[in-house]
């Protein structure tokens, strides 16, 4: 395995909402033999409120701060040797405050998912608040991609089945 990840054993799944992060993530992760855990859920879970909820009576700032936190704290259960694959929200992998945490504890993993493929995904689960005006989802979409593309893996979303895209990603020479 990457020395890289002999050193801080992270994973760090990235990509649009509706790409199949925390799905592949947890996938993943159950592969390796090693913890998951999916920031947007570990949000909700330190909040005690759903991510629409913070959105609405915090705003965004102040959701991407408690995000950054959070990303923080399991950075630091990384670097001390605890093997973990984060999936990342939509927007973490856009701040470069979280860039620069995740590149040197670990490898990141863009999912790379056909904007008609998150839009239908997204379509089935209206619980996000990026998602309700289409035409700036559509924008969204486009401006994040420049910051995806820095992740060390770049994976091209081909299939539903969350097992197809693990051994994608298992198969890349950077985890070799």
């Amino acid at each position: 395995m990457n020395l890289k990840l002999k050193r801080t054993p992270g994973l760090y799944v990235v990509g649009f909402m509706g790409a199949g992060k925390t799905t592949v993530g947890r996938h993943l992760a159950h592969r390796l033999g090693w913890n998951f855990f999916d920031t947007d859920q570990e949000i909700e879970r330190a909040e005690e409120s759903t991510i629409t909820e913070i959105f609405a009576s915090r705003g965004e700032q102040e959701f991407r701060r408690i995000e950054t936190d959070i990303l923080r704290q399991h950075v630091h259960w990384i670097e001390r040797g605890r093997p973990a694959v984060l999936a990342l929200g939509g927007g973490a992998f856009a701040e470069p405050a979280n860039r620069r945490m995740v590149e040197p504890n670990g490898i990141s993993i863009w999912l790379d998912c056909p904007f008609d493929v998150v839009e239908r995904r997204v379509a089935e689960n209206r619980d996000r608040p990026l998602a309700s005006d289409p035409g700036r989802f559509a924008a969204l979409f486009d401006s994040r991609r420049e910051h995806y593309r820095m992740a060390d893996v770049h994976v091209t979303i081909e299939s539903d089945d969350p097992e197809v895209t693990v051994d994608a990603i298992l198969r890349h020479p950077v985890l070799k």
